[in-house]
């Protein structure tokens, strides 16, 4: 219990210094919800969308889940992405992975953990997909690290083929995919290259 009267007293401290900061800051994010980033990535508490961007609250709508996967039967993803496009007209989508994930690894792994183990048979597809590329590796670090980033891929796809995104770039809405990989290790994202949209 003091564990948790520790977070309210945060909590306090931080809201104090952002008023002393910006008097005007809780009134202005009350008034209006108006983000251009949608950033779904992975509940590793170790990758907080805010502050990896460098952005203020009220700036990225986030969804997070294990191992950042976008699955066409996940109706909840499917609403915040729904929402998130037709409600607030985000202009980006951002899938956000991150190396050394533990969804990754528990997927490359042969032991039993469980109800995830459903979850996380759409990574194991992906290595099935990739088996060949994959096996090349030498260490199963490297094998880790670019299935982090197969997923991503992957996931990237499945939110172009989505309904949702295909009826906004039919009626014209300026809306674009990313896909990006976060290091741990030094903080910084990477770009892989993969970003679609309508525009051809």
């Amino acid at each position: 219990m003091l564990y948790l009267e520790r977070v309210f007293e945060s909590n306090k401290k931080w809201a104090e210094k952002v008023n002393e900061e910006d008097p005007l800051f809780f009134e202005t994010l009350a008034k209006l919800q108006n983000p251009e980033y949608l950033w779904i990535g992975c509940s590793d508490s170790r990758v907080p969308a805010n502050e990896i961007m460098g952005v203020k609250p009220g700036e990225v709508f986030v969804h997070r889940n294990i191992a950042n996967m976008v699955i066409h039967t996940d109706l909840n993803c499917l609403s915040v992405i729904q929402y998130a496009i037709d409600v607030l007209k985000i202009k980006h989508i951002i899938v956000c992975g991150h190396y050394d994930c533990g969804g990754v690894n528990a997927a490359m792994d042969r032991c039993s953990h469980g109800l995830i183990d459903n979850w996380l048979r759409h990574i194991k597809d992906i290595y099935r997909i990739h088996e060949q590329e994959l096996s090349n590796l030498k260490s199963v670090k490297e094998r880790n690290n670019r299935l982090c980033e197969l997923n991503i891929i992957e996931q990237v796809r499945n939110i172009c083929d989505t309904t949702i995104v295909q009826d906004a770039w039919d009626r014209g809405q300026e809306l674009y995919i990313h896909g990006w990989v976060y290091y741990l290790k030094d903080g910084v994202l990477k770009d892989l290259n993969v970003s679609r949209s309508s525009i051809k």
